[in-house]
């Protein structure tokens, strides 16, 4: 019997109704944390984007991930808005300015990063943590599925395989942390050709945007997006339009996801405590019920297959008695018909006698006749 994870879920939930006993979940912390010191991130500046999608190439070969459906370079999936998938760690979309004969504004969506990821808060297998170099790197050796995390995620960014039955895994942006740690820049960053990407620490890389807004107040709105949007996130933005022309959220605040969180997950620990009792237990219940369902099945086959036999049986009889009256009427129509001929033909032979009679008693006659003259003489 196959239990599905909204079941799984639900008995795990009732486990811990009431216990409160444990330790606090990892991110769900009451202390804002304000980031690594040396934490890195990007600065995307919108007003140079030039929509070319030369970064989702870029992260589609570091990543190593499915080849598109149509070419980077065909700019048509552009007529749409899109959203990251499992096979699109990131997505350039194209908003119409306002204003005849404005031109077009480019926006790179891809994971935020957060400073207090709300994904991290909301995990209770720790599958997600803040890395110090920056990135929110994910753990799918300890990933259940319960895809908390992309209920949690303000920017909805994270995704499913849902067509891997048997290893699915949430997929997001890496920031590129194995070649971070490694020294070198991410995929997008080092391919962007208008140098609408810059990759840095967090701290200069507010230092650089706010020069830019100083220098060219005229090109710039006024806010660095994501300095303070949920606490603060790694990947930052300037853009010479309002961030919501760009379908950018402007209602997320500055408080940090675990603030939000910490109370409900509190409890979710014990949940965790409690999994060897509860797996075992689910695991004993779902064997107990697979094995009666074969035996049911067994059986249920065992009276198909009898009331098959027998109903082969029982037409095949009648398909016999069939065949024999069959033979018995044919064979009776064969002495009917014999007896007809047989007695038609007696009828033609006597009726031959008869017309033959007449002609042999003159000669009889004669005879007589004869025989009375040589008496007389």
């Amino acid at each position: 019997m196959a239990i599905t994870r909204r079941k799984f879920l639900s008995w795990m939930g009732a486990a811990g109704v009431g216990v409160t006993v444990g330790k606090s979940a990892q991110a769900a912390s009451n202390k804002h944390f304000t980031g690594y010191p040396d934490g890195m991130g990007v600065l995307h500046d919108i007003a140079r984007c030039v929509g070319c999608r030369s970064c989702e190439a870029a992260c589609n070969t570091v990543n190593q991930l499915p080849p598109p459906e149509t070419s980077f370079k065909d700019l048509a999936v552009l007529d749409r808005k899109r959203r990251t998938t499992p096979a699109e760690y990131t997505v350039v979309n194209r908003f119409d300015a306002a204003g005849e004969g404005s031109k077009p504004i480019y926006s790179k969506n891809q994971c935020n990063h957060c400073l207090e990821p709300a994904c991290a808060s909301a995990c209770f297998v720790k599958a997600f943590s803040k890395s110090e170099e920056g990135a929110v790197v994910y753990d799918a050796s300890v990933c259940v599925g319960c895809r908390y995390c992309m209920i949690a995620c303000p920017f909805e960014i994270p995704t499913y395989e849902y067509d891997k039955a048997l290893t699915p895994r949430v997929m997001k942006c890496t920031l590129c942390h194995p070649r971070v740690q490694e020294g070198k820049l991410p995929g997008c960053v080092e391919s962007c050709p208008t140098e609408a990407l810059t990759f840095g620490k967090r701290e200069d890389l507010l230092k650089i945007a706010r020069e830019r807004i100083r220098r060219n107040p005229d090109l710039y709105i006024d806010h660095i997006y994501g300095e303070h949007e949920m606490g603060g996130t790694s990947w930052l933005y300037i853009s010479n339009v309002p961030f919501r022309d760009i379908g950018m959220r402007e209602d997320l605040g500055v408080t940090p996801a675990p603030a939000l969180t910490s109370g409900a997950l509190g409890s979710v620990p014990i949940v965790v405590g409690l999994w060897p009792v509860l797996l075992t237990g689910i695991y004993a219940i779902s064997q107990r019920k697979d094995k009666v369902a074969e035996e049911e099945q067994a059986l249920a086959v065992e009276a198909a297959r009898t009331a098959t036999q027998d109903e082969a049986a029982a037409e095949l009889k009648k398909t016999l008695e069939m065949k024999e009256k069959e033979k018995e009427t044919a064979v009776n129509m064969a002495v009917k018909k014999a007896l007809e001929e047989a007695a038609k033909a007696q009828e033609e032979a006597a009726q031959a006698r008869e017309e033959a009679a007449p002609e042999a008693a003159p000669e009889v006659q004669d005879d007589k006749d004869a025989k009375q003259t040589e008496e007389d003489s």
